[in-house]
């Protein structure tokens, strides 16, 4: 089965071809983060009007890259939710208008299911069941995952997400949009042990997360400082190393109380090579293996939707009929096994 996958969440353009005997056969994804950090952060309208003008151009780079025709094609998944209502309904309406005129069948697939699914598109996938950590701009959770549609939550954020907390921390400090690669920039920087930030909600039972408080932090160490470039990466390490303590030690206790060998780490957060490495040093000690997407995967992308599109399609389950729709609220709890 081959499949077109249209990623258009939030601010990224994201087109991909993916066929189930072959591959991942080509993918192209648009940033619009040179745009958006004019307003230190994403702009829904202008997110929306971008991924209008950018989808269909790179739906034809992406089909001439994969020697890929309409007639080629065995279905169109594009995201449905979460995320920006506007950003989804110009996917959702572009991906159900190809389908219909190429009489393909659509689905709408769910976005946090194609990233904790990005790491199947690696040489070496991780097998079912496993413990997925799903980190990005606008979640945060712990899933125990049994098998494909089948989801429970540990743990989630009760406010922020982190890369939420991320992205504020950067702009509290200057160092722009988007925050995950400034802040770990302006980190390698810096002087440990200059700040010490807490660790939210470690001191407690749980698998629950919160990043205000943390954010809050930074900001209370910057007032009635100069913020030069030893400050602003002094602070940008006490914070890194708080928001990856605290995801280390959630995902320590949910490996404790699930006993899973497998650890699935995905989403834009998930590429901060300091999280990285102690997860890695985690998984040595635990004898649990860490899974992640390659860099260009963990962030939003077409790649991930084409895959759980494929995975969906080709169980003769999920396809949509001539309506549409978008759903910025979505729990994954809410999915089924296909």
């Amino acid at each position: 089965m081959r499949v077109l996958g249209l990623e258009t969440s939030c601010d990224d353009t994201g087109v991909a071809v993916y066929d189930t005997a072959r591959g991942l056969m080509a993918h192209k994804l648009y940033s619009q983060s040179r745009m958006h950090a004019e307003y230190g952060g994403v702009v829904p309208e202008l997110a929306s009007r971008d991924h209008i003008r950018k989808l269909l151009p790179l739906v034809r780079e992406v089909l001439t890259d994969a020697a890929t025709t309409p007639a080629d094609l065995d279905g169109v998944a594009y995201t449905q939710g979460p995320g920006l209502a506007g950003a989804l309904l110009v996917g959702a309406a572009i991906g159900r208008s190809l389908a219909y005129a190429w009489g393909l069948p659509a689905v709408g697939v769910h976005h946090m299911e194609g990233h904790l699914l990005a790491p199947m598109l690696e040489p070496e996938p991780p097998e079912l069941p496993f413990l997925a950590l799903l980190v990005s701009g606008g979640h945060t959770l712990l899933a125990d995952v049994a098998r494909i549609g089948n989801y429970r939550i540990l743990g989630e954020s009760v406010d922020d997400a982190v890369g939420e907390a991320f992205d504020k921390t950067a702009k509290l400090l200057g160092l722009g949009y988007p925050g995950g690669p400034a802040i770990a920039t302006a980190a390698e920087h810096g002087t440990p042990g200059r700040f010490t930030f807490p660790r939210p909600m470690t001191d407690r039972p749980g698998l629950d997360f919160s990043f205000s408080g943390l954010k809050t932090a930074a900001l209370t160490a910057t007032q009635g400082r100069i913020l030069d470039a030893h400050t602003i990466g002094d602070i940008a390490l006490a914070f890194q190393e708080a928001a990856v303590d605290t995801l280390v030690i959630k995902c320590q206790r949910a490996l404790e109380q699930t006993a899973h060998t497998r650890l699935v780490v995905a989403g834009g957060v998930g590429a901060n090579q300091r999280l990285r490495a102690r997860l890695q040093q985690l998984g040595e000690q635990r004898g649990v293996r860490v899974y992640y997407p390659r860099p260009a995967f963990c962030t939003d992308n077409g790649a991930m939707i084409a895959y759980a599109g494929a995975v969906r399609l080709g169980a003769q389950q999920n396809r949509d009929d001539l309506t549409f729709g978008a759903r910025p609220r979505w729990s994954l709890t809410e999915l089924e096994s296909p």
